[in-house]
């Protein structure tokens, strides 16, 4: 596989799932009662990774920073997650 096509590969799936994210936790928030605070402060980087995602995508230009950030924060999201939440929903009460 060449570099290019790995590169937009895996752009692709971190987009995609980026979006697949936000849209489950505002489903969480919306219709589950999850609380809203923590759930929609951690989908705000998931929200910048689709924004730069879409453009690059309608650009056809893809960035191996891009792909690296966008595993590191979404590795370190998830396996923080259950901590940050609780943590920042009693920052807010």
């Amino acid at each position: 596989m060449q570099s290019r096509n790995l590169k937009a590969l895996i752009s692709k799936i971190i987009l995609f799932y980026s979006i697949f994210y936000v849209i489950m936790k505002l489903i969480a928030v919306i219709f589950q009662n999850a609380w809203p605070a923590p759930n929609l402060i951690l989908a705000i980087p998931y929200i910048i990774f689709a924004v730069i995602g879409w453009i690059m995508l309608k650009k056809e230009t893809f960035s191996w920073f891009y792909v690296i950030a966008g595993i590191l924060v979404i590795s370190l999201i998830r396996f923080y997650e259950t901590e940050w939440i609780v943590g920042i929903q009693q920052y807010f009460n």
